[in-house]
């Protein structure tokens, strides 16, 4: 059997860190967790109860000062039993599916949590456990508005080429994303002129993403209305005080654990916008589009 395959099957904690960057994070886990409910989409499912059993690992982010021993001080065990209890008194569900996005989502919501693997498997259905295995991450998460009763925001992401850049015509392009009335952020790609080329993947990539950021202070230039921030902190701030965001990449990028591989600039500003619940990702030049996004994309 091959390492893949074997993980595949494997316990979401040993696909977790499998997963993990250089800088694995803390985890705790729920193993076999079985609990008896009304689900499933067939007639037959249907005011009747079954065996469903959960795994459930959850990343959390470091302690900043001692534990001193305080349970307060951590995400206990009984956040993920709690979600799971509330999400199967919420409704009576058709797809295991949306139940793990629940309770994904609801684990998610605790401060200390950062990436969390949801198992759920039916053990009457067959022979065997059919079931799913979903990973969310706190970065797939909409940045939440402070005021107006918490509701989600959801930005305009748009990408900008360098023709667009130096046109004449950028104001106008920018009063027209602005005018849609979303929270916008700004992603740009290389640079007209060739970074140095090292041959030597890992600092190549490094090279290139600081020649995007350069590129974006080119942008921030043009018009006073953009402000290029790096970090997540930076971009919700800014995005809730209405201010137009240019992305510098470096930073998100290489702190990622589950950041991207490319180097495209395209298929970069299309993983920030996954990342922040985009609304919607328009694309300013002739780029190709990545496939398979979960953000609808749009040509200028």
């Amino acid at each position: 059997m091959t390492n893949d395959i074997r993980l595949a099957f494997a316990h979401p904690e040993e696909r977790a860190e499998a997963s993990a960057g250089a800088a694995p994070r803390d985890r705790i886990s729920l193993r076999d967790h079985v609990a008896e409910v009304e689900i499933g989409a067939f007639q037959q499912e249907r005011g009747t109860r079954q065996r469903i059993r959960f795994n459930v690992v959850v990343e959390v982010r470091p302690h900043p000062a001692p534990l001193q021993d305080d349970v307060d001080r951590i995400l206990s065990y009984d956040r993920i039993t709690e979600s799971i209890a509330a999400e199967l008194s919420a409704e009576r569900l058709n797809l295991l599916e949306t139940l793990a996005e629940r309770i994904a989502e609801r684990i998610l919501a605790e401060p200390q949590a950062m990436r969390v693997f949801v198992r759920i498997e039916k053990l009457d259905r067959g022979p065997g456990a059919l079931g799913v295995e979903i990973v969310r991450s706190r970065a797939e998460a909409p940045v939440r508005r402070t005021a107006e009763g918490g509701e989600a925001v959801h930005p305009l992401v748009a990408y900008l080429d360098n023709a667009a850049i130096a046109s004449a015509g950028l104001p106008a392009v920018l009063d027209g994303l602005v005018a849609r009335g979303l929270p916008l952020v700004l992603a740009v790609g290389l640079p007209p002129e060739t970074p140095p080329q090292t041959g030597h993947r890992p600092t190549q990539r490094r090279i290139d993403l600081l020649a995007i950021e350069q590129n974006g202070w080119r942008l921030a230039a043009r018009d006073p209305r953009c402000v290029v921030v790096s970090s997540r902190t930076e971009i919700d701030w800014a995005m809730r005080h209405g201010q137009t965001v240019v992305w510098a990449p470096s930073k998100l990028v290489l702190d990622a654990v589950d950041g991207p591989n490319s180097r495209d600039p395209v298929a970069l500003a299309l993983w920030l916008a996954e990342m922040l619940a985009a609304a919607r990702m328009v694309v300013h030049g002739d780029v190709t589009l990545p496939a398979g996004s979960r953000v609808p994309l749009e040509r200028a």
